[in-house]
């Protein structure tokens, strides 16, 4: 295992049709919760995967994967890629990763949060879906994630990719108000993103950053 960056950072990826009722709510919901709102504007992720998020254990806590928002610790993640390619046979949604934006938090800054609010939040080493990955729930666990291996934008190789795809899991909803940076892909997204965000009580950094895209 390694030792995290000196300033990490965290992921979450949504089309940017999701972003007024994010802004609105205030909040990211976990997928538990979307299902009893009624399901997003655009879903991006795998039917198949997120049903059996639902019933993924979190033995630390007690719940499931699906109960909690789930962040990763780089853009450009795995799933974006599947996205990117728009040819996986589980994949609805085919709309490629140009709508996609990066929503950015501070990891630090949400451990801390989560702490205030009595918030729970793991981590997995990989996958949370996977059956062989592990949870944590401690700040001194971080390294147990393959740093290395998260940064590395080559995950051809199966270790590489299960451990590029290491999750902080946050429990039922994420408020807005922790997005520090939104990244899209173009002019085109950045004008709808603006137009989602302008008015909110709380408006982070927007910027055009092709190179968290394939």
């Amino acid at each position: 295992m390694s030792q995290p960056p000196r300033n990490p950072k965290i992921y979450h990826i949504t089309h940017v049709a999701n972003l007024p009722s994010i802004v609105n709510d205030g909040f990211i919901y976990s997928d538990a919760l979307m299902i009893e709102r009624g399901g997003p504007s655009a879903s991006i992720g795998m039917n198949a995967i997120k049903a059996a998020r639902l019933t993924r254990p979190v033995p630390c806590h007690g719940n499931y994967v699906g109960d909690y928002v789930p962040f990763n610790y780089c853009p450009r993640s795995v799933m974006l890629y599947l996205i990117y390619r728009a040819n996986h046979p589980d994949l609805t949604y085919r709309g490629g990763q140009g709508p996609i934006v990066h929503l950015e938090a501070d990891l630090r800054n949400v451990i801390d949060w989560a702490r205030r609010q009595e918030c729970l939040w793991a981590l997995s080493p990989q996958n949370a879906r996977a059956e062989y990955t592990t949870f944590h729930s401690q700040p001194n666990d971080f390294d147990k994630i393959m740093w290395e291996d998260v940064a590395n934008p080559d995950f051809r190789q199966s270790d590489v990719r299960e451990n590029k795809q290491a999750e902080l899991l946050v429990h039922g909803r994420f408020p807005w108000a922790l997005v520090e940076r939104v990244g899209v892909r173009s002019i085109d997204i950045l004008d709808q993103t603006h137009a989602a965000i302008r008015d909110a009580a709380h408006v982070p950094k927007l910027e055009i950053i092709p190179e968290w895209y394939f």
